[in-house]
């Protein structure tokens, strides 16, 4: 067994092996993560792992580059940036909230001390409408996956850089819940999110290859062929909850953030590429 995958089992890996959960740093897990998929797909150069399961997938990244031509997300970025530039009823625009512009996605997700909680992107926007008077959007798809498109299209190019504030002790448990969840079997399948993206990556599962959790905050929204639509980060948590056959939690709920949280620190230094394409 090579050294990242043994230190792999600090991370809470049960999933992998019968092994007790070994007290780790963010910092030592982000390292040991990173080295562990390096080391199972040498041949695939680190900062490709944005573009998911076709890093890996050299048949399936044959397809989506000729996709990716004519991208399917091209007219929800449009309506995204409709949505972005038209007021609101009493006249002020998302500007107003976020006066650096859409291409803020790389701030987001990151811990909000003084609501001491994580805060995502989706959750910020919605807050800036309730701010001024406007109804939340759904979380999932719809209007939300549209602008959340365009500011992630205006991103591109970012660097992911979550941090963990050292002077709020919050901030730490909330990235420890989100790692728990990663690696927590749930649902019928009895399977975590690490069954299938962490020591099973590369495989194939029915039709389909499994991808490397490495990089999977980078490119969201996407547009799926399976959905026919674009789909935010936390609607494909809940649909992966279901494939296991478990309850889905809510969309941005405290479960999913802190999810978030944890999956997006564990690409720091990973660029942006969203929003992204996949089957």
């Amino acid at each position: 067994m090579n050294k990242a995958l043994i230190s792999l089992t600090a991370l809470g890996v049960g999933c992998l092996l019968a092994a007790p959960l070994i007290a780790s740093t963010p910092e030592e897990d982000l390292a040991n993560w990173q080295a562990y998929f390096q080391q199972r797909f040498p041949q695939v150069p680190k900062e490709d792992f944005v573009n998911g399961v076709y890093a890996i997938d050299p048949v399936g990244r044959e397809n989506w580059e000729a996709i990716e031509e004519f991208p399917p997300y091209e007219a929800a970025i449009e309506d995204g940036e409709e949505m972005w530039n038209t007021p609101f009823a009493n006249g002020k625009t998302y500007a107003d909230c976020f006066p650096d512009g859409p291409g803020i996605a790389g701030d987001y997700p990151h811990w909000d001390k003084e609501k001491g909680m994580v805060m995502t992107l989706p959750l910020a926007l919605n807050n800036c409408r309730e701010a001024n008077a406007e109804k939340p959007l759904k979380y999932k798809k719809g209007a939300i996956a549209d602008l959340l498109a365009y500011m992630a299209y205006e991103s591109r190019g970012q660097v992911t850089n979550v941090e963990i504030p050292a002077d709020d002790p919050r901030a730490l448990e909330a990235y420890e819940q989100g790692k728990h969840f990663y690696f927590a079997r749930r649902g019928q399948l009895n399977f975590a999110c690490a069954s299938c993206h962490l020591g099973n990556s590369g495989t194939t599962l029915r039709t389909e290859t499994l991808s490397p959790a490495l990089g999977h905050t980078t490119h969201f929204p996407v547009y799926r062929s399976k959905w026919g639509e674009m789909g935010t980060l936390h609607r494909r948590y809940s649909g992966c909850n279901k494939q296991v056959r478990a309850k889905p939690f809510e969309a941005q709920g405290e479960e999913y953030r802190n999810l978030e949280y944890f999956m997006t620190y564990m690409n720091n230094g990973m660029e942006l590429n969203g929003p992204g394409a996949r089957k």
